[in-house]
């Protein structure tokens, strides 16, 4: 692979950043959070493997909820009209990210407190 083709991959994924932080709200909240995470962490001066364990945790946090969104897209753009499978595939693309969310809260426990 060329430099170029690898320069536009990077552009494009740059621009679904800027997509989700302009058009998500849920993504705001997750980085939001995973700022206050990061400021506790440094307060709390935890050691290397918590960072460690706190920037795979916040990574795929982000990570699912952009999974999220371009399933919820893609969705919307094969079936614009409401379909009961439609509406399963959002719901559970959705409850990913919270089953995820719940494990972020439990692992911030074990190193917090």
């Amino acid at each position: 692979m060329t430099i170029k083709k690898h320069t536009i991959s990077f552009v494009h994924a740059v621009q679904g950043l800027r997509y989700a932080l302009k058009s998500q709200p849920n993504f705001i909240v997750h980085l939001t959070l995973s700022t206050v995470v990061i400021i506790l962490g440094i307060i709390q001066k935890i050691d290397s493997t918590s960072w460690a364990i706190l920037s795979l945790t916040i990574g795929g946090g982000l990570t699912i909820e952009l999974i999220n969104t371009s399933l919820e897209n893609l969705t919307d753009l094969v079936q614009p009209e409401y379909h009961l499978l439609a509406k399963q595939a959002k719901d559970t693309a959705a409850a990913a990210m919270l089953v995820y969310a719940i494990a972020a809260v439990v692992i911030a426990v074990f190193i917090f407190l």
